[in-house]
């Protein structure tokens, strides 16, 4: 029973816990609502920040969950550009890095993810940059927009789906663009060989260059200013900025020096949770990209760091935090838009679990065509390229679980929602 004497806080002050705080007044919640987060800007989505306004095409106030006077309207008390330093599950309190204690009577860790870092020599030079946070969005977009007017150079680390998209805002504004990749093609663990080389494709014809099979080792530079990059290969690339976009690491700090239970590395780590995104401790819960949740429908643990996740497992988590009987079961979904390409995938197939790859459609031409990953010939995940309105059919055939005809699933002529049953 949730009364109007308890306090529900929430640590993580992005997608995730904003919506979370919202819901828990949606619903009829009454009591206190504390959200901490560790930056000074309100709450905001993190794909404009490698998208539009990162290109140049959206204005800054337009990343934000809300109006900054929403947050006083729903009584959501705010405490931003504060770290939450410890977390005492005995007293249930938390307390901020100004000495603040908190209590709460429900806690949900939104903690996010951080960008994983460059270790090489050579990452203290200016210049040097990650993809993370607005302000350093903010700093890109300008470093981008001189380099495409005095003809710079950028080395990307990584061809993932954050360094693919700065490649193309890059690219917007002329800059000139090298991506290094370990990988044989973009994106390989994602849409494995079989869709990596559409992206190269792309990406080569808007003038970025690979450099496939290849790590970074070390950035040299002269007066503290970023001057080449190179590669275990030997190979030396004239860089005037370099940005890593290897990944991103949970931020589970909090929840392990708290004795809570994580999940190991094979499920991308994070904050162990159940269905109901409740943690082992049975007060506190987490959600976004810092929660590692079993799955009901795929039966495995995931961690998704896609905004859709932060989206629904925000108020899921708050609906959960209510007493409400939860199950976050949502299909894993993220989009992305590079060029005149836009995507959308669904689903969860990484390398090993597929043994076939259906495309229906123009992948060489048009580029309009969805892909189907399928295991004993039931849809794992689906990927629509330039194709609009089937997300919903997509994830109907994942959720599903039954067998379906490749040479139907594949033929454009056969209705997509037909294979239903």
């Amino acid at each position: 029973m949730v009364d109007a004497d308890q306090t529900f806080v929430i640590v993580g002050g992005g997608l995730a816990g904003a919506k979370a705080a919202e819901t828990l007044r949606s619903e009829g919640f009454t009591g206190r609502v504390i959200l901490i987060g560790d930056e000074r800007d309100h709450p905001y989505e993190r794909p404009p920040l490698s998208k539009g306004f990162l290109a140049g095409k959206e204005e800054r106030d337009s990343v934000f969950v809300h109006e900054p006077g929403w947050y006083a309207q729903a009584d959501i008390e705010l405490h931003l550009g504060q770290s939450v330093v410890h977390l005492d599950r005995e007293t249930r309190t938390v307390g901020l890095g100004d000495g603040t204690a908190v209590r709460y009577d429900k806690l949900l860790l939104a903690t996010g993810a951080e960008p994983r870092r460059l270790d090489i020599p050579g990452t203290g030079l200016a210049g040097v940059h990650h993809l993370r946070r607005l302000a350093h969005s903010e700093r890109l977009r300008g470093v981008l927009a001189s380099l495409g007017r005095d003809n710079g150079h950028i080395v990307i680390a990584g061809a993932g789906w954050i360094g693919l998209e700065v490649a193309a805002a890059a690219r917007g504004y002329g800059a000139e663009v090298t991506v290094v990749e370990p990988e044989p093609t973009p994106l390989h663990q994602v849409v494995g060989p079989e869709l990596g080389q559409l992206f190269t494709d792309l990406h080569s014809e808007h003038g970025v260059r690979f450099h496939f099979g290849a790590r970074l080792t070390e950035i040299t530079g002269q007066d503290g200013m970023v001057l080449a990059a190179r590669t275990d290969d030997g190979v030396e690339h004239l860089a005037h900025d370099v940005l890593a976009a290897i990944g991103a690491a949970p931020r589970t700090a909090l929840a392990e020096a708290a004795g809570l239970t994580l999940a190991d590395r094979a499920h991308g780590g994070g904050i162990a949770v159940d269905a109901a995104l409740r943690t082992s401790d049975p007060d506190i819960y987490a959600a976004g990209d810092v929660a590692a949740a079993q799955h009901p429908l795929l039966g495995s643990r995931l961690r998704v760091e896609h905004w859709a996740n932060a989206l629904n497992g925000g108020p899921a988590a708050a609906r959960a935090m209510l007493g409400q009987d939860v199950s976050y079961d949502r299909i894993p979904y993220f989009f992305s838009d590079q060029y005149d390409l836009g995507l959308e995938y669904s689903g969860w197939a990484p390398p090993g679990t597929y043994d076939q790859v259906v495309i229906r459609g123009d992948v060489a031409g048009k580029r309009e065509f969805i892909a189907f990953w399928l295991k004993d010939n039931r849809v794992l995940a689906g990927m629509n390229v330039n194709v609009w309105d089937v997300t919903e059919t997509v994830q109907a055939l994942i959720r599903s679980g039954a067998p379906v005809d490749p040479e139907a699933l594949g033929n454009p002529a056969v209705e997509l929602a037909s294979l239903l049953g």
